[in-house]
């Protein structure tokens, strides 16, 4: 955990250095205090009958009025102390969550397919939290004692040997009680740590299908779920609470019994002359600066286990290989082909490859899409074009560059990317499309807008794009947050605009208007390569080039009519879907296209009920 937290220590070493001066100087005056009351008892009190009645008063007034000025500035110390501890510790936990950020949006893309997005975001703020707690208390609580035991101690053996030694004692004590709780705290804090990411992932995922979970009268066997989750969690945490208590109990039995020694110790030596008795009241108080935090020693071994725990936690995921830097290649300006040779990919967990020998070359202009079945791996093509997977045999090249030679952070500025989820923020529709471009004028958003059609219910607002969507805003149609999603796309001007099931959640006559807009950006931007994935073959029969996929591989190519009079898999859902009606597809065909069918395709159409 040191070596995590050591980086921000240097990094903001200036504030924390005050932190830890201002509680120095706060103990200090604090432990200054019991200074002037044991010299007014010793010179004042005891030794009454030696002053006249006004020398007297002013001695004590005196002494008092110290007194007074000395809690002043203990005050004065204890709230800057609080400033500085509060900032210290906000500043290391803000550090380490952006850093965690950072690591986390760094690592490749197939982590996040297997990590619940609600999980790793409970790591992140549970490891910021109890960074910042345990902070606090090191500071404010384990540093105070350092300071107390060692003025203490110090003074005990300038008054005699004999206390110096006694208080020697809680040192060694504190050493094994310390030890001995962390380890018992340890092991149930880990699982309380893994148990509240799972219950924060599964209250997301819960949240995020929340129409599912009400449509389906869900809401009492969810509400039962979380709750087993959140029992376990609870029954962990008063485990814990319990072992703490328990240890508490035997330490403070211990203390005590250390203390009352003390007491004997001091009044055997007030007995004995060797001890005034200012200096007893004095080491009276000091046993409380001491003994007293030395009782929550449990809470500073809990917060240490809870911020290591949380920390350990998190570096499993942060510490996985990061991405092949996106940014070290070759800047590529303008797209003009994508190239696939003999490309195959298979996950990691998988026992057989998603693709196998892909062979295909796209250039500048051209539209293109890919159906098959679900698995077949349509989006999976998707993902190898933008980067976000490698694939594990053949290259993959754009402007006959290797994907791996290329700087594929400029190269996403250039793409447009259309899924089927449409992931709109909140927030007004300006900010929406300001998402992918920060910097478009307002005339470039209402482009964007007017080529998705969306233009027109923009412009009948009174507030246009400043308009709010969702709760308190304008309500948008399914079609029409999918236009919304296209004009955001559109708005970088891309060199590849990707439609990954655009339509697929739409109604028939919405997919249909949204088709025809789709056809009518991309004879407005001659200069994109489309990429299309669908179902649906009617939202696809526009296209230059069609690729049918089956069995991992691509068993049909062409444009429509080709497909059709190929007779394969691709004709025989055409007739099943019933899609051939009032559709007039394009008769051009880039050189490059080829009509493939592999010798099993008319046997492999029989499976098209797949598809449906």
């Amino acid at each position: 955990m040191i070596k995590i937290i050591l980086p921000y220590i240097k990094k903001y070493k200036k504030v924390i250095f005050l932190a830890f001066a201002t509680v120095f100087l706060q103990q200090l005056f604090s432990l200054l205090d019991p200074q002037i009351f044991s010299y007014m008892i010793d010179h004042y009190v005891v030794k009454y009958a030696n002053f006249s009645w006004n020398a007297f008063l002013y001695g004590v007034l005196g002494l008092l009025l110290l007194s007074m000025l000395n809690a002043l500035a203990a005050r004065i110390s204890k709230h800057l102390q609080n400033y500085y501890v509060s900032s210290a510790s906000q500043k290391i936990g803000a550090g380490i969550y952006a850093a965690s950020i950072a690591s986390v949006l760094s690592l490749p893309y197939e982590i996040f397919e297997d990590e619940r997005s609600g999980d790793v975001l409970e790591k992140l703020q549970k490891a910021r939290l109890d960074i910042q707690n345990f902070t606090v208390i090191l500071i404010n609580m384990a540093f105070s004692l350092a300071v107390a035991i060692v003025v203490v101690v110090g003074y005990g053996f300038f008054i005699s040997p004999y206390i110096g030694f006694g208080y020697s004692l809680i040192i060694p004590i504190l050493t094994v009680v310390g030890f001995y709780m962390s380890r018992k705290i340890k092991k149930a804090q880990k699982e309380i740590v893994r148990q509240t990411g799972s219950l924060a992932g599964s209250t997301t995922e819960t949240l995020r299908n929340i129409e599912l979970v009400k449509s389906l009268g869900l809401e009492q066997r969810e509400i039962m779920r979380l709750n087993e989750s959140n029992q376990r969690v609870l029954d962990l945490e008063l485990k814990k609470v319990k072992t703490i208590r328990y240890l508490g109990f035997v330490q403070d039995t211990i203390l005590n019994t250390l203390r009352s020694a003390m007491m004997l110790l001091l009044f055997w030596m007030v007995w004995r002359g060797t001890l005034s008795v200012g200096q007893f009241f004095a080491f009276q108080i000091y046993s409380f600066f001491v003994f007293n935090p030395l009782s929550e020693i449990g809470s500073v071994a809990s917060s240490y286990q809870e911020a290591k725990a949380g920390l350990e936690v998190l570096k499993h995921t942060i510490n996985k290989k990061p991405a092949a830097l996106a940014t070290a290649g070759k800047k590529i300006n303008t797209i003009d082909s994508i190239v696939f040779d003999h490309v195959d990919f298979q996950y990691q967990s998988s026992r057989a490859p998603v693709l196998h020998d892909i062979n295909f070359e796209v250039k500048k202009g051209r539209t293109v899409a890919f159906i098959g079945a679900t698995g077949s791996g349509k989006t999976t093509i998707l993902k190898l074009i933008l980067g976000l997977y490698k694939p594990t045999r053949g290259t993959i090249a754009i402007n006959g560059v290797p994907v791996g030679d290329i700087d594929y952070d400029f190269l996403r500025h250039k793409v447009g990317y259309v899924s089927q989820e449409t992931q709109l923020f909140s927030g007004t529709v300006r900010e929406n499309l300001l998402f992918v471009k920060t910097d478009a004028t307002v005339e470039e958003c209402q482009e964007a807008l007017e080529l998705a059609s969306l233009w027109p219910l923009i412009e009948k607002s009174e507030k246009g794009l400043e308009i709010k969507i969702g709760e308190g805003g304008l309500k948008l149609s399914g079609g029409e947050r999918q236009r919304l999603a296209i004009a955001r796309a559109l708005l970088r001007n891309p060199n590849i605009l990707i439609f990954d099931e655009a339509t697929s959640n739409l109604d028939l006559m919405t997919e249909k208007s949204l088709t025809e807009t789709i056809k009518n950006i991309i004879l407005k931007r001659p200069h994109m390569i489309t990429f299309m994935v669908a179902h649906r073959l009617s939202t696809v029969a526009g296209c230059e080039a069609i690729y049918v996929l089956e069995g991992s591989t691509i068993s049909e190519t062409g444009n429509h009519s080709q497909l059709l009079n190929n007779q394969g898999l691709y004709a025989a859902l055409w007739r099943q879907q019933g899609a051939g009606q009032n559709v007039t597809p394009r008769t051009h065909t880039h050189p490059s296209t080829v009509i493939a069918r592999s010798p099993e395709s008319k046997r492999r159409a029989t499976k098209q009920s797949r598809f449906m």
